[in-house]
C-alpha cells in the first residue's frame, strides 16, 4: 500500500516546483455540485494553464445511467459556466477526450471489478501508467462503503512504479470518535501517504502566503509574538444562507462546518513555529503542536468565551430574506447554529496570554473572509500633550474573495496642525501580478497529483482539532446550562453577545 513512486515532497527552495504524474482520476459523486462547480472546472484551468499532464483521464463515477458523451456535454455546459478561464472550444475538445463516465452503486462490488477493467484498458491506451486517484465528491457517510470496495477490488494497491491515492473531503468525522474510526477504515487499504483529506482553504494563494509573509520577511517575524500582538481575529462571514445544504447542515452546524477545520486550520498557519523546512510533515508537525497547544475549556468557560447565534428574518443589500427556521428541510424548532464565535488561547510560550478571537457567519451583510493581527500600541508618552489618539497597527490577511494584504499604520495629516490619522499599505494578488489567482481546488488537485501533501490535513491533526470542538459541543449540546442559542437579524453583523464577547476585553470585532 506504500505509494512508492510518491515524488519526494520536501521543498529544498521557495521556488522548488513538485511535478504533477499522469494518472485516472476517478470521481466518486460525479453528477453531484462539487463535481459541476469545482472539479472539473479545476482541471480544465489547469489544462488551459498547460500544468495538465497530457496523459490524465477523468473517470466519473455515480449511479445514474449516461454514455461518456452525454458526461462530457454536461460538463462542458458546467465548465462554461463556472470555469475562471474562458473555455475555449479547441483546448475543451481535446480536455473532453479524456473524460469517462462509469456507472455504478457504491454498495455494488461489481461496479468497482468494471471500472478495475476500464482503468487497466485506460492504462494500455492512454498512458496513465497504472497511477489512481480517487477523489470523493460523495455524501460523507458513502465514504467508508467506498473506501471498503476500492481494497476489495484491489484498487488500493498499485503495480511496481505506480501510485494510488484517495482525496477525502470533509466533514472528516462528525467528532472525535466518527473520526478516529474513519481514520481506522483508511488506514486498512490506504497508508498514510497515501490519503488526502482536503480542506480547500489552504488552496487559497493568501493562505499558503501567510508563511511566507511570516518567515521570509525580517519585519514581521521579530514582533511576531505576545510581546508585540494585541490580539488576532479571525473571521469567514457568508451573505448566503444555508441554501440547499441543510440536510447537511442540520446536522453539522457552523461549529462543524467551518471552525473545526477552516478556521483551525487557518490558526495554524498564523501561530505555528518555524518548521525545519518545506516538507509536508515538516509544516504538518508544528501545525499539531499548535492544535495541541490550544487551551481546552472547561464548561463555565464555554458559556462565557463562546457564543452561538441563529438569523432571522431581515435583509441583505435591500432585499428581504427568510430566517433559518423558515429554511426548508429545517426542523421547526431547531438549534442548529448558524453563527459562532470563540475566544481562544494558544499556550506556549509565543503566544502566552495573546487571545485568538474566531467568529464564523452565515447571512451577514458582506462575505468575506480576513485575519487581522492587532499590534499593541506604541508607548503614547511623545503625544500626550498632544492629546492625539494613535491606533493600533493591524495588518490585514485577505483571504477571499480580494485576495491580499494591506498594513494599517499611522501618518501625519498634512498642514500646520499636528493630526495623526491611519493610512494603509496595501497589496493586491491580481494586480501585483498581473494575473488572477488559481482556485483553490485547482492547487490541490495539482499537488495530489505531484504527491505533495503539504496543504491536506494529517490524521493527527484532524483528530486533534476534534479534541478541541467537542469540548465546546458537549457543553452546547446540554440541555441543563448550555449557552443559550441567540438570534441575530439576517443582515446584520451576528448576534449582540459576539460583541459583548469582545467588549469585555476592551476590543471590538474589525469591520470587513
Amino acid at each position: 500500500m506504500h505509494d512508492k513512486s510518491q515524488s519526494n515532497p520536501l521543498r529544498e527552495g521557495l521556488s522548488s516546483k513538485a511535478v504533477p504524474q499522469p494518472c485516472a482520476i476517478v470521481i466518486f459523486g460525479a453528477t453531484g455540485d462539487l463535481t459541476h462547480r469545482k472539479l472539473v472546472p479545476a482541471l480544465y484551468n489547469i489544462a488551459a494553464d498547460g500544468e495538465l499532464p497530457p496523459a490524465v483521464a477523468v473517470i466519473g463515477f455515480a449511479r445514474r445511467p449516461k454514455t461518456d458523451e452525454e458526461f462530457r456535454h454536461e460538463m462542458e455546459e458546467s465548465t462554461r459556466k463556472f470555469s475562471r478561464q474562458t473555455v475555449r472550444d479547441e483546448l475543451w475538445n481535446k480536455f473532453a477526450d479524456g473524460l469517462y463516465y462509469h456507472q455504478g452503486d457504491f454498495s455494488d462490488e461489481a461496479g468497482y471489478k468494471t471500472l478495475a477493467e476500464r482503468l487497466a484498458k485506460l492504462d494500455e491506451e492512454g498512458g496513465t501508467r497504472g497511477n489512481r486517484l480517487f477523489y470523493f465528491a460523495a455524501a460523507p457517510d458513502q465514504f467508508e462503503t467506498i473506501i471498503e470496495n476500492l481494497r476489495k477490488a484491489g484498487l488500493n494497491k498499485a503495480r511496481e512504479g505506480s501510485w494510488a491515492r484517495v482525496i477525502l473531503e470533509k466533514p472528516f468525522g462528525t467528532d472525535l470518535a466518527s473520526a478516529k474510526h474513519l481514520n481506522r477504515v483508511v488506514q486498512k487499504s490506504f497508508s498514510e501517504n497515501q490519503t488526502y483529506r482536503i480542506d480547500h482553504f489552504l488552496g487559497k494563494e493568501t493562505a499558503q502566503n501567510i508563511l511566507v509573509l511570516r518567515f521570509a520577511n525580517a519585519i514581521f517575524e521579530p514582533l511576531w509574538n505576545g510581546d508585540h500582538i494585541d490580539h488576532v481575529q479571525i473571521t469567514a462571514a457568508e451573505t448566503l444562507g444555508v441554501e440547499n445544504r441543510a440536510g447537511y447542515y442540520e446536522t453539522a452546524g457552523a461549529l462543524r462546518d467551518m471552525v473545526q477545520n477552516h478556521m483551525l486550520q487557518l490558526l495554524c498557519l498564523m501561530a505555528i513555529e518555524p518548521p525545519t523546512d518545506l516538507g509536508a510533515d515538516s509544516i504538518r508537525d508544528e501545525k499539531v503542536k499548535v492544535l495541541r497547544s490550544i487551551r481546552r475549556y472547561q464548561p463555565d468557560q464555554v458559556r462565557r468565551d463562546t457564543v452561538r447565534g441563529q438569523y432571522i428574518e431581515g435583509a441583505i443589500a435591500g432585499k428581504e430574506v427568510s430566517g433559518y427556521l423558515a429554511e426548508k428541510n429545517v426542523a421547526p424548532q431547531s438549534n442548529t447554529e448558524t453563527y459562532a464565535a470563540l475566544k481562544l488561547h494558544v499556550d506556549n510560550w509565543r503566544w502566552s496570554d495573546v487571545p485568538f478571537y474566531i467568529r464564523v457567519g452565515k447571512r451577514l451583510p458582506k462575505s468575506g473572509t480576513e485575519i487581522s493581527v492587532h499590534f499593541k500600541n506604541a508607548p503614547q508618552v511623545l503625544f500626550n500633550r498632544e492629546s492625539v489618539a494613535v491606533d493600533q497597527n493591524v495588518l490585514v490577511i485577505r483571504i477571499q474573495p480580494d485576495e491580499g494584504i494591506s498594513l494599517r499604520m499611522q501618518a501625519k495629516v498634512p498642514g500646520a496642525s499636528f493630526r495623526i490619522e491611519s493610512v494603509k499599505m496595501d497589496f493586491h494578488y491580481g494586480t501585483s501580478f498581473g494575473k488572477a489567482s488559481p482556485e483553490a481546488y485547482e492547487r490541490l488537485l495539482l499537488d495530489a497529483m505531484s504527491g505533495d501533501a503539504t496543504l491536506f490535513a494529517r490524521c493527527d491533526e484532524v483528530e486533534q482539532a476534534w479534541s478541541f470542538i467537542d469540548t465546546i459541543r458537549e457543553v452546547w449540546d446540554e440541555k441543563k446550562d448550555a449557552p443559550q442559542l441567540v438570534s441575530y437579524p439576517a443582515g446584520s453583523w451576528g448576534p449582540e453577545a459576539a460583541d459583548e464577547l469582545m467588549a469585555r476585553d476592551g476590543r471590538t470585532w474589525r469591520r470587513l
